[in-house]
């Protein structure tokens, strides 16, 4: 069921509901942050193990909280560090816009097409339950590609274009996957945002 005008449409899933705001940020400014960001960000390049092999994670990634929380994921455990001012700028609009306080920011660097993120849920214990997971994009646009675990009829796919705002909040994380999937197309750079809160 989707409600809403054509840039900013809530959408209850089965087992799930998510907010897409198109129009989030304007060009400019997402286009000034994008570069802030690209820049001052402590970059890390992390490895992680596929059947016993071991990779470098596709994508550079970047953990800022206002705690010393650290987060798992995927065998990797991150440490974060403080929040900057261009982050709490971006989390006290997003936070405004949600009426939700977040703790922590995990930022991804899709350098090009082949850079991904595979079928996953934020579904890690330290999220609690129900999480509210707030995905801001800057940057080129990348298909961001969501199924049901149990319900193989039930699939999303939305656009994720320039200062777009996506939230996936009630069981989303529960019943659903989502994945950044590799794409031969050439692509730019895109900085991924997710604000998160940490318990």
């Amino acid at each position: 069921m989707l409600f809403g005008d054509q840039n900013n449409k809530s959408t209850i899933l089965k087992d799930g509901e998510i907010l897409y705001d198109k129009n989030f940020l304007n060009p400019e400014d997402a286009l000034r942050y994008f570069n802030i960001l690209r820049k001052e960000t402590a970059w890390q390049q992390d490895q992680i193990k596929v059947f016993g092999k071991v990779y470098d994670q596709p994508r550079l990634t970047a953990l800022y909280a206002n705690n010393n929380l650290p987060y798992s994921y995927s065998n990797i455990t991150m440490h974060p560090s403080p929040f900057s001012p261009m982050l709490l700028e971006l989390k006290e609009k997003i936070e405004h816009r949600l009426d939700h306080v977040f703790t922590t920011c995990l930022l991804n660097l899709y350098r090009h097409g082949q850079d991904s993120n595979g079928w996953h849920a934020d579904d890690e214990k330290e999220l609690g339950q129900n999480p509210v997971i707030a995905s801001l994009s800057l940057g080129a646009e990348r298909m961001f590609h969501m199924k049901h675990r149990n319900d193989s009829s039930h699939k999303l796919k939305i656009n994720l274009t320039h200062g777009s705002l996506l939230v996936m909040k009630g069981s989303t994380q529960h019943y659903w996957l989502h994945q950044i999937s590799k794409t031969k197309k050439h692509v730019e750079e895109r900085i991924n945002l997710t604000f998160r809160t940490i318990k």
